[in-house]
């Protein structure tokens, strides 16, 4: 049986923050409330990113119900008895829809999200309505950015050492990063250090899986979102993801790979006409 297990809760603004016991793991939720009839949106955030990360696209989503946790070993929540794949993550976050009464959610993932959006609808389709991939791509099969620029990204140091976070933001972030140094102190404020075993297990997660073999198969209405200067994960693997999903629209932003932390109204006023269109 799952329930809640700690009766404490944070509040930030329209935000609640609480633990909760979903399938025998704890996981650190935040819900924001929407307009009544709206479907609720549910956000995957990139590798090493505590909820919080998250919060700026979250509140410009306005009207729109948004749900997001972190990933076990991240942020708040502690690290699971065993490994996880994204399978496992994707049912975890079924039956954390289950407790919270969501039969029917648009899902949405950023980076290394966007690999669990796509689980998740494959996995769920009668649960993911509409489906949103920002800055993803397709797994292993993807084309990765420049060797010099993924061995910063998969250093975990970004995560625990914000002094070398802001040296390295530019590089592979790319977009705003380059001409607004200020951005990174907002971004590194929000962060909260990942341990080196939760870093670690969501890089393991991945390795071996793709979403190739099953991206034809997704029938859900599919928004790709992708920056022009992504020097993490270059605009070739949104085009791919975007001939193989039958039903998917793709919209370049010029920007880098954060484009919805650095610039979150842009990004929500995309996402919002595209859940709303009949």
């Amino acid at each position: 049986m799952t329930t809640e297990t700690a009766p404490e809760i944070e509040q930030i603004g329209d935000i609640t923050i609480r633990m909760m016991e979903v399938g025998g793991q704890t996981l650190r939720v935040a819900t924001k409330p929407g307009a009544e009839g709206r479907v609720p949106l549910l956000m995957f955030n990139g590798i090493g990113a505590n909820l919080e990360l998250g919060f700026p696209f979250l509140n410009a989503m306005k009207d729109t119900p948004t749900i997001i946790f972190d990933i076990p070993g991240v942020g708040g929540s502690p690290m699971p008895n065993i490994p996880y794949i994204p399978w496992t993550i994707a049912r975890t976050a079924k039956k954390l829809l289950d407790i919270l009464g969501h039969k029917a959610v648009d899902v949405s993932g950023v980076s290394w999200g966007g690999g669990l959006a796509q689980q998740f609808a494959f996995q769920f389709p009668g649960t993911c309505r509409r489906l949103i991939l920002v800055a993803t791509s397709a797994g292993w099969t993807m084309v990765p950015g420049a060797p010099k620029v993924l061995s910063k990204m998969a250093n975990v140091k970004r995560y625990t050492d914000k002094g070398y976070m802001r040296s390295i933001a530019a590089d592979i972030y790319g977009g705003d990063f380059r001409t607004d140094p200020n951005l990174i102190n907002a971004h590194a404020a929000a962060m909260k250090p990942s341990s080196n075993a939760g870093y670690m297990l969501q890089l393991l997660a991945m390795t071996g899986w793709t979403s190739a073999p099953f991206l034809w198969m997704l029938r859900q209405p599919t928004l790709i979102l992708s920056g022009t200067d992504d020097p993490l994960i270059p605009v070739v693997n949104a085009k791919f993801l975007a001939s193989l999903i039958p039903n998917s629209r793709l919209e370049l932003v010029d920007n880098g790979h954060l484009f919805a932390v650095t610039q979150p109204e842009m990004t929500a006023e995309m996402v919002t006409e595209f859940l709303e269109a009949a």
